[in-house]
């Protein structure tokens, strides 16, 4: 047996079979392209299989080597990689610059890093390991775009035949004279391995006379700039003191290239990652550094508390009501991961538990409720009664006593909540019945809330929240 079935092998006992047995054909008889940042939720879409199993699969994958984790800072406009990290320690606080864009960017979690997968040197080797052999349309779709820009060969063949007035690979210390006719459009020299960008705004009467422009590409993150120029013929020179190759091109800013990079697929982001439970679990070291502040502009957060465990403890015995309370939590960490969350702390009879939208996070409460019910029923009591709060909204991911964690008046009032409970209903906020989702659960289930103001402690104002009954 060879160390790649070996791996396959251990992770058999980890991950879902039919997702460890794609894998297996994935690193066995992809294209070195499909093997480069492997985009989870559009391998779970290709496959027929179910997302989160995916996700566990290929997180199990990574743990045994088979797979390297890669963190991408994306441009929102574009789709562009503005940064690649091995991890998520390593980015960086300062804003992001997109060049093709002309515009910068504060890096969040929410939709501007993606999590993708690349296979091991150690398990196969592509290509897309040595990203300076790689043709220069290789290298701008492997390296520059993300997973989630589609790019199919239609579109592809577009960039390539009707977007691209000029393109070629300049070694370093060269220089190259290009000539070229101008139409009267709006021009981009983009060069992706230094994400420079010059813009030549093409327009006036056309000219028979030869203009001139030089462009010089270094390591420096020089402005974006435009020069005004007129239709007609250009004398272009491109020098390279980078230090290594660039691959400049000269783009047709019009329809053609806004279709190719408008089509987008869904990207597993660092956000769904964080909230992934078996992220939290195989890679807690992988986290975040301790000074490290990543905004997320919307989380959804679920706290439970058992009410009068106390009580519980000098009513049934220690030893019962340990019993008891290990039920409970088995319960519901088994429906947070059900329901595309993760656990973020228990303290005391209480969890903590995040989730990437609100509607996940309603059904997890409604399906706690319905468990602390049968888990009752059992016993022929009403012992265990659960009480929870939903809030949403903008939080900081942070390390906290050696433990990814979340800080911010969300998390605050999200706790806060769920203290207004007093027997089994879930309190939730505006923000949560807002979601359209989670108003489409709620009306199929002929739940209808009850609205209310409630002083929350260390909360000035008084808020609206909203009982679930």
């Amino acid at each position: 047996m060879t160390d790649i079935q070996a791996q396959i092998s251990v992770l058999k006992q980890t991950a879902d079979r039919a997702v460890v047995e794609a894998i297996a054909q994935l690193i066995a008889n992809g294209h070195d392209r499909e093997l480069n940042r492997i985009n989870a939720l559009d391998f779970a879409d290709r496959t027929g299989l179910d997302q989160e199993k995916v996700i566990s699969g290929f997180l199990h994958a990574s743990r045994l080597g088979l797979f390297d984790i890669g963190w991408n800072v994306l441009c929102p406009g574009c789709g562009g990689v503005l940064g690649a990290h091995t991890t998520l320690k390593s980015l960086k606080h300062d804003d992001y610059n997109c060049a093709l864009c002309a515009a910068g960017y504060e890096a969040s979690v929410d939709e501007m890093v993606e999590v993708a997968f690349t296979v091991s040197p150690q398990v196969r080797r592509i290509a897309a390991h040595d990203p300076d052999t790689l043709p220069i349309w290789e290298y701008v779709r492997q390296m520059f775009w993300s997973s989630g820009v589609d790019i199919n060969e239609e579109s592809f063949s577009r960039l390539i035949n009707e977007v691209t007035l000029e393109a070629l690979e300049l070694p370093a210390g060269e220089k190259a004279i290009l000539s070229l006719n101008l139409p009267s459009q709006f021009i981009i020299v983009f060069e992706p391995v230094t994400h420079s960008a010059h813009f030549l705004d093409v327009q006036g009467e056309p000219t028979s006379e030869r203009q001139q422009l030089s462009i010089m590409f270094n390591k420096l993150e020089a402005p974006t700039g435009t020069t005004v120029m007129r239709p007609g013929p250009l004398r272009l020179t491109l020098e390279n003191q980078s230090g290594g190759r660039v691959l400049p091109s000269v783009w047709i800013a019009a329809d053609a290239m806004h279709e190719m990079i408008g089509k987008r697929k869904p990207i597993l982001t660092a956000k769904r990652m964080l909230s992934n439970q078996t992220f939290r679990d195989v890679f807690k070291a992988d986290n975040l550094n301790v000074d490290q502040r990543l905004k997320i502009t919307s989380l959804t957060f679920l706290f439970t508390d058992l009410k009068g465990s106390t009580a519980l403890y000098e009513r049934v015995g220690d030893l019962s009501a340990f019993d008891l309370v290990r039920a409970h939590f088995r319960a519901l960490l088994e429906i947070i991961a059900a329901e595309k969350g993760a656990v973020v702390k228990t303290i005391g009879d209480a969890v903590m538990a995040t989730f990437v939208r609100p509607e996940h996070a309603i059904t997890a409460g409604l399906r706690m409720r319905a468990a602390m019910d049968d888990l009752n029923k059992q016993r022929g009591a009403n012992d265990l009664i659960l009480k929870i709060g939903i809030h949403e909204g903008p939080c900081l991911a942070v390390m906290l006593n050696e433990r990814q964690d979340y800080f911010g008046q969300t998390v605050n009032i999200a706790a806060r909540v769920q203290s207004l409970s007093t027997a089994q209903e879930i309190h939730i906020t505006g923000p949560v019945l807002d979601a359209p989702a989670v108003a489409e659960i709620l009306q199929r289930r002929e739940i209808k809330p009850i609205q209310k103001q409630a002083a929350l402690r260390g909360i000035a104002d008084k808020m609206v929240v909203y009982e679930i009954p």
